[in-house]
């Protein structure tokens, strides 16, 4: 099992009055602007039972080559403006940095 880069994963869940449409622009303008930035993905929850979910409605996961461009990424001055702004309409949220240890390798599926 060898280490494939570095991840950063978000789990959160928005107040009621966020603008969620907004954020997720945000994040995407955010990411393609910074380079470590490797890879980065999200999703709402469709199909979790709401007990397992826990109010928890949204997952954001980006990747990064090492430690060294996550550490780039969040002093990056933009992303210290955007995470002003993120805190600002999180309810609740679980954050987890981890060296990724690959077991199998994502396959990217086209229509």
């Amino acid at each position: 099992m060898a280490t494939s880069g570095f991840k950063h994963l978000v789990v959160v869940k928005f107040k009621e009055d966020a603008k969620v449409d907004e954020i997720l622009k945000g994040l995407e303008n955010l990411v393609s602007q910074i380079d470590s930035v490797k890879s980065f993905e999200w999703g709402e929850d469709k199909e979790s039972h709401e007990m397992l979910r826990q109010g928890f409605t949204h997952a954001f996961s980006m990747t990064f080559e090492n430690k060294d461009g996550y550490v780039a990424f969040t002093s990056h001055l933009l992303h210290v403006e955007f995470s002003a702004a993120f805190t600002a309409v999180i309810d609740k949220i679980v954050l987890l940095d981890f060296p990724v240890a690959a077991v199998k390798s994502s396959v990217v599926v086209t229509p």
